[in-house]
């Protein structure tokens, strides 16, 4: 369930597949991350690097679970990404 101060790993799960991603049914933040980052384009890579920068400079609470997810699967795989395109 999506509240205005909190991210959990539905509501994470929730926005990736609002960008285009798809998402297995159950997954956990973890999964979902890892996911997220297979097979990377150029739109892709953009959509979550905008979705990333939104949750962590909002005013919402990101859940530990979920905060660990992004720092371990999202943003080191969007550095490498940004790193080996431009």
């Amino acid at each position: 369930m999506m509240h205005a101060d909190l991210i959990d790993q539905e509501d994470l799960i929730s926005q990736l597949r609002a960008i285009g991603f798809e998402m297995p049914s159950g997954a956990t933040a973890e999964q979902a991350c890892s996911q997220a980052v297979c097979g990377l384009t150029v739109e892709r890579a953009t959509a979550l690097r905008r979705l990333v920068e939104q949750m962590l400079t909002g005013s919402a609470t990101i859940l530990p679970a979920v905060r660990q997810a992004i720092d371990q699967q999202l943003l080191p795989a969007l550095a490498a990404y940004k790193k080996n395109h431009g």
